[in-house]
């Protein structure tokens, strides 16, 4: 996606438990601006995750996490990887462990299992170049930068329940809501 194709995105339906036969967010939001969005799940396992994720999540070094990696693809580009990761000790045994698409998506399955999201989770942005296997998963040139959004969300109750780290090929636009003081 070139920068003249960007949209300004909404993060609130990547947060929001999907109704009954209603698409994922990621699809829906391309469909309403013309284009195909489609992800690719590319594996799930049991992982010993990231520092910054451990530490979210308040980790034992024994502890290991659950990440379902995905290939984010508009019009069958890729345009993002997307990493999610669960704390094992409740994704164990659930759908979040099993490789397969989740009815709903993830945001639906937690909500299932009393995790809601907060409203306004923490999000940290960062510009690298990509790795080589970056670049041959997004089928870009050496050298190419790519940004790294990670999400850290928290349930309504305040409990730890995902880290999602997002390496995007594309412009991103956001707008802030001002929330009432």
């Amino acid at each position: 996606m070139s920068s003249d194709d960007s949209w300004i995105g909404d993060g609130k339906p990547y947060l929001t438990p999907r109704r009954d036969g209603e698409g994922d967010a990621w699809s829906s939001e391309a469909a309403a601006r013309g284009h195909r969005g489609t992800q690719r799940l590319l594996t799930v396992e049991e992982v010993d995750p990231p520092s910054a994720v451990r530490d979210f999540f308040q980790m034992t070094p024994e502890e290991k996490a659950v990440v379902r990696r995905r290939l984010i693809l508009l019009n069958d580009e890729p345009v993002e990887l997307a990493d999610s990761y669960y704390p094992a000790r409740f994704a164990r045994g659930t759908e979040l462990a099993k490789r397969g698409k989740i009815r709903g998506g993830t945001v639906t399955l937690l909500a299932t299992m009393g995790l809601i999201p907060e409203d306004s989770p923490l999000e940290d942005a960062a510009a690298e170049i990509a790795s080589p296997s970056q670049c041959e998963a997004l089928d870009l040139r050496p050298g190419t930068p790519v940004l790294i959004l990670t999400r850290f969300t928290r349930s309504t109750n305040g409990e730890p329940m995902e880290v999602s780290v997002m390496t995007m090929t594309r412009h991103l636009r956001y707008r802030q809501k001002k929330e009432a003081s």
